[in-house]
């Protein structure tokens, strides 16, 4: 059971019960830098939740950190909503150069508002308008949003029982490989499409993640995605890829969804895409289906400058060349290599270790398992998180930009926690 830190009675008092990750983790954080954040007390703890997957390049990269400071100290615009101003121009003419040309990707870019839901409520809506229907396919298991758009496209029932109401216009399907793993031509799904008593209406478009992070490190095959894309293609529904958690290089390249040689219709990102944690999200569009009326979709904080600044500036050091998604890719084999050793060494059924570059999560046959080697990584000094329908996995999502010895330190804490919670279940806490 975790104790609330005394300085953190003004939180419980003031805060509403819907606070989740301070459960878990009793501390007052105060400062933090690269890889590790630090409590008002100046403990240190090594974090592999990276803000969700918003800290790709670390806390308070210090090259994002200059080019921030250095605007603000000037003057920069900071809110604009859709005017034109010099930071936006930077970051467009950057994310081409950098990102959309050298991989021949023709998108036009929408700023949505300020967070991955903001762009999936976007992208569903801009379907619906362009094929004229309202259905929308998702996944079991899928994560997309809070809001009430995003709510209906997600499989978790926690989390849409929280809407309120129904959550109408969604099929779900199976993601890859469930149950069975037998239908990669998508044949029930063909068929459904093609039945005329099937009671599926045909669908504006499909929204799928490569690999589900709150879903539970689930990871899709590129042949699936493949077969994804032209099933997309065949029955005319636009295909949408939500690479908010997994994009800007969790996977190793940019676009979780390049490994599988594919082009979505329209992409979603958020999360890392600031570089710096600072709100921010995009929704890019193949140039056809660009038939908005001015205005017709907007928000307040929709051209939040700073978080231009900070993009901008990522891109420039990260992804002008090679060596990032090297590293990363790299690292992932670290990873992979450290969790299946302690995977194998532990008595009774072995955890299930997946993921991709540095996503990478354990699942542990008890779902109660999962919280308590958090709870117990928490106390070791490193900050870990649970997903899966059941919090049944344990997440690590370190910074791309870890050192080597920092994610040893990192595995050799979690073999701990995983040694420390072994025999008798133990209570992890509320979450």
């Amino acid at each position: 059971m975790t104790v609330p830190h005394p300085a953190s009675h003004v939180f419980e008092r003031l805060e509403s019960e819907v606070r989740s990750y301070c459960r878990g983790w009793p501390v007052v954080f105060d400062r933090a830098l690269g890889s590790r954040m630090y409590g008002e007390d100046g403990r240190p703890f090594l974090d592999f939740f990276s803000g969700a997957g918003a800290l790709n390049y670390g806390h308070n990269n210090p090259v994002l950190k200059r080019a921030l400071v250095d605007y603000i100290e000037r003057d920069g615009v900071t809110h604009a909503l859709d005017m034109s101003t010099a930071a936006k121009r930077a970051f467009l003419e950057t994310f081409q150069e950098v990102v959309l040309q050298p991989r021949e990707l023709p998108y036009k870019v929408m700023f949505p508002g300020p967070a991955g839901t903001n762009a999936v409520e976007a992208a569903l809506k801009l379907a619906r308008k362009v094929k004229g229907r309202e259905a929308v396919v998702f996944f079991t298991n899928a994560f997309h949003g809070m809001s009430l758009g995003s709510l209906a496209v997600t499989g978790n029932a926690f989390k849409r029982a929280g809407a309120g109401v129904p959550l109408a216009h969604a099929t779900p399907m199976p993601y890859d490989e469930w149950p069975d793993g037998e239908d990669p031509a998508f044949r029930w799904f063909d068929r459904l499409l093609e039945g005329e008593g099937s009671g599926l209406n045909a669908p504006a478009a499909v929204i799928v993640e490569t690999v589900q992070g709150e879903g539970g490190i689930n990871v899709a095959r590129s042949e699936w995605l493949r077969g994804l894309a032209g099933l997309c293609r065949r029955r005319d529904m636009l295909l949408i890829v939500d690479d908010i958690q997994m994009g800007c290089g969790r996977t190793g390249a940019f676009f979780s969804f390049e490994q599988a040689g594919i082009v979505p219709d329209i992409v979603t990102l958020s999360k890392s895409v600031s570089g710096y944690g600072l709100p921010m999200a995009l929704t890019l569009l193949r140039p056809e289906l660009d038939i908005w009326r001015p205005g017709e979709h907007n928000g307040t904080f929709r051209g939040f400058n700073p978080a231009f600044v900070t993009a901008t500036a990522a891109l420039e050091e990260y992804w002008r060349d090679g060596r990032l998604q090297k590293q990363t890719l790299a690292r992932g084999e670290q990873m992979e290599q450290g969790l299946r050793a302690v995977a194998a060494g532990r008595p009774g059924p072995a955890p299930e270790v997946r993921g991709r570059g540095l996503a990478w999560g354990v699942e542990f046959a008890d779902p109660s398992r999962a919280a308590a080697v958090c709870a117990r990584a928490f106390e070791l000094g490193l900050l870990l998180e649970t997903s899966g329908p059941r919090d049944e996995v344990v997440k690590l999502f370190p910074p791309l930009t870890i050192e080597e010895q920092e994610l040893e330190e990192g595995l050799a804490l979690f073999a701990s926690a995983v040694r420390g919670t072994e025999g008798p279940a133990r209570s992890a806490g509320p979450r």
